[in-house]
């Protein structure tokens, strides 16, 4: 076992709101775990790495990315295969240097992300986060994410049933299923329901099965409604939710990812750009989700981080402005880093090594220059330090 001992930091480890100051830890580089912490005089092992009194946190994670976009291209982006590949590879790369140590793929054209995880395990994947994939989302013909090379298009329970069997035959590891329309298609609204109860009820029980979780598309309703029924794990967007349903999301224990960003960037850069009904559909929707949202927190609903990277003007390396909007629903700057330290790593069930910097947990973190707890800004720093299993990434 080789042991590298970093030391001269403030520690804020994701489990609490508390900071620990003059802190160290220790690393074995084998395993990538931590194996020992404390405050004060630091362990003497093989590597001693002083970090010069700054700060540290673990790695974020995001738990709604599409790698497989390009969000310089809002109006869409005719892509091969490799060319798809290829822009993929960058931005896990911009994810990881953000402060991303773990994603999760939320619907993927060509199954790209799954494809690029054979390569990540077989160690061809250079400066890329540890990943959690879906390959392509799962929607109705002619539905939101009905596309020649992102979807699978069902229309039936049984449809379902085939598809989601063969997507994890062929790799995937998590389900994506659209159960309303979006911001982004030119033939559908946010309140428009699209797969039925009955078909993403087969998807849950077919993931469930291996174990696996299901997120749902879902900005308004009834489609948010109708996944809560279906027994997801976890709605994406969820703008218009309602108190009856925060409740039942409480009750089931389904998480919500607000993706607040996307929302945010496109009234915000659209105007001129974007056509007009996709800018006022985001921007209409804007000041109701902050309502909605403070109500869901209150209530107890658990939230995750998630950007939905990849769509327009929504960058790979946004990750970290994502905070300061989760404070904007109530939320110490705190409670807004444990929608990614706790809830997320809980969501994908990997809870047991990840998320917080804790002994036995993998080391992935980030050195930042100004104290993370005081003001969110603060993890919005281009030039971080960043760490995957106590190795230096970035």
């Amino acid at each position: 076992m080789t042991k590298k001992t970093f030391f001269n930091f403030t520690l804020f480890d994701g489990t609490n709101d508390q900071n620990q100051a003059n802190a160290w830890f220790t690393v074995d580089t084998d395993t990538g775990k931590l194996v020992d912490r404390g405050q004060g005089t630091p362990a003497q092992t093989d590597e001693q790495v002083d970090l010069d009194g700054q700060y540290v946190m673990p790695g974020f994670f995001n738990v709604h990315t599409h790698v497989s976009a390009n969000p310089q291209k809002p109006n869409g982006d005719d892509k091969s295969e490799s060319e798809t590949a290829v822009m993929a590879w960058t931005n896990l790369q911009a994810l990881l240097k953000s402060g991303v140590t773990y994603t999760r793929g939320c619907g993927n054209e060509y199954d790209v992300d799954v494809k690029l995880k054979r390569l990540q395990k077989s160690g061809q994947l250079s400066h890329t986060p540890r990943m959690l994939t879906s390959g392509k989302a799962f929607s109705m013909t002619g539905g939101h994410g009905d596309s020649p090379h992102g979807g699978h298009a069902v229309d039936s329970p049984d449809e379902m049933r085939k598809a989601v069997r063969t997507a994890f035959k062929n790799g995937a590891e998590s389900v994506k299923v659209m159960a309303t329309g979006g911001v982004m298609t030119p033939n559908d609204f946010m309140e428009d329901a699209q797969l039925s109860v009955a078909e993403m009820h087969v998807a849950v029980e077919e993931a469930h099965h291996k174990r696996r979780v299901v997120a749902a598309h879902a900005e308004g309703n009834p489609g948010i409604q109708n996944a809560l029924d279906a027994g997801v794990d976890s709605v994406e967007h969820g703008f218009y939710v309602n108190e009856a349903e925060a409740k039942q999301m409480v009750k089931q224990g389904t998480y919500l990812t607000p993706t607040l960003i996307a929302e945010w960037v496109i009234p915000e850069y659209g105007n001129g750009d974007l056509p007009d009904w996709e800018v006022k559909k985001a921007a209409d929707a804007l000041d109701d989700t902050y309502v909605n949202m403070r109500r869901a927190f209150k209530l107890g609903v658990k939230f995750t981080c998630g950007t939905d990277a990849g769509t327009p003007y929504n960058g790979f390396d946004k990750t970290p402005e994502e905070f300061g909007l989760l404070t904007k629903l109530g939320m110490t700057n705190a409670e807004a880093y444990q929608c990614s330290t706790l809830n997320s790593p809980k969501l994908l069930g990997v809870a047991d090594e990840y998320g917080t910097l804790e002994v036995g947990k993998f080391a992935d973190f980030q050195v930042l220059k100004k104290d993370p707890l005081a003001d969110t800004a603060n993890v919005v720093q281009e030039d971080k330090q960043v760490y995957l299993g106590g190795h230096r990434e970035f």
